[in-house]
């Protein structure tokens, strides 16, 4: 119900031209599309039905983002109400839980997540802002999700010799944001701090302590990033195969010629054995087994083969899906950002290598 539901909503409110029309835009954010999402309650997936979620699992989000990576979807989904919910579920007080959480799920409140520094690694060890808290954070983060529409900012700052995690209203005094250039249509921005005030209140969990629920945390977003991936590839396979059906050369559709067969086969393989590996790595984690690796392994391989899709789809079109008018050049836009986020390919394999013992 929830694959069919979303398949039907963003088939009608994602026409591939509104789609290019956000990624031109400098918001690149509908937000009375975010209203009906929210209506849908998708934002609450994770959240518990006592603080007003419906109480789904990671595998839900899985299937619901590979709908949104079909329809080449830019919103705020995937930091706010699987990230930063995340964060909140495992790490948050009660009374965070139950003044924000409820928020989060609403679609009231937008979240995301301020990581990276100037090193531009997304690994938390990696993390050198410092904070005392009570106290004031001066510095910056760069490469922020949709902080131009978020409300509340979850930072990873350096606090006795650990991680902690602050959660700052977007508006506090001292807050400045710039956007940052990009080619995918998604909207990021360099946030500075600039002496903000910083309270004991404003602490996710306790000090020093943020690196597992950050951990927890990062796994959904890989999960949620590969199942955009798969759901991207999937949209290049139909677009493809279709092409190849009614591009007609040499007298016959050019899917009547071998090599456009091997390279639509080629799409078929790399598309379903991503989406296998994806979906195996959900359930484990939806049914609380070990899935670090599994999860690693499905973002490492949809990360090259999704790629590989939308290379050999670009074969497949010639020229013309390199048009601002095809959707083909944004979805391979949108794969190439992903997979990047919440660790690159690089890094998915050192965790991959750690757990049979290579490293």
């Amino acid at each position: 119900m929830l694959v069919s539901t979303a398949r039907e909503f963003l088939r009608r409110h994602c026409p591939p031209e509104r789609v290019q029309e956000w990624a031109l835009d400098e918001r690149g954010v509908d937000e009375k599309l975010w209203q009906h999402i929210a209506e849908l309650g998708w934002p609450g997936l994770l959240v518990d039905p006592a603080l007003g979620g419906s109480g789904g699992s990671i595998l839900d989000v899985v299937l619901l983002v590979e709908q949104m990576g079909y329809a080449c979807l830019a919103s705020p989904f995937v930091t706010s109400a699987v990230v930063v919910t995340s964060l909140l579920a495992t790490a948050g007080s009660a009374d965070q839980q139950k003044r924000l959480l409820s928020a989060l799920a609403s679609g009231e409140l937008i979240a995301t997540l301020a990581l990276v520094e100037e090193a531009g690694s997304p690994d938390p060890d990696d993390v050198m802002l410092a904070c005392r808290v009570p106290g004031r954070l001066t510095g910056r983060k760069l490469f922020v999700k949709d902080a131009h529409v978020a409300n509340l900012l979850a930072i990873v700052v350096r606090e006795r010799e650990g991680l902690s995690l602050l959660l700052l209203p977007s508006n506090r005094f001292g807050i400045a944001r710039r956007a940052l250039a990009q080619i995918s249509g998604e909207k990021i921005f360099e946030i500075v701090f600039d002496g903000v005030e910083v309270t004991a209140d404003d602490r996710l969990g306790p000090a020093g302590h943020g690196g597992a629920p950050l951990a927890s945390a990062f796994q959904a977003g890989a999960l949620a990033r590969t199942a955009e991936m798969v759901g991207g590839a999937q949209r290049i396979l139909d677009l493809a195969v279709e092409h190849a059906r009614t591009r007609v050369q040499g007298g016959r559709p050019i899917g009547g010629y071998q090599a456009i067969q091997h390279a639509c086969a080629d799409l078929v393989r790399d598309v379903d054995t991503s989406r296998g590996l994806l979906y195996l790595a959900a359930w484990k984690a939806a049914e609380g087994l070990p899935a670090a690796t599994d999860i690693a392994i499905a973002k490492a391989h949809a990360a090259e083969a999704c790629l590989a899709v939308a290379r050999r789809g670009h074969q497949i079109f010639g020229a013309m899906s390199y048009c601002e008018e095809h959707p083909l050049h944004l979805v391979h836009k949108r794969i190439q950002a992903a997979s990047l986020d919440f660790g690159d390919t690089q890094s998915q394999l050192e965790v991959v290598a750690q757990s049979i013992g290579l490293t």
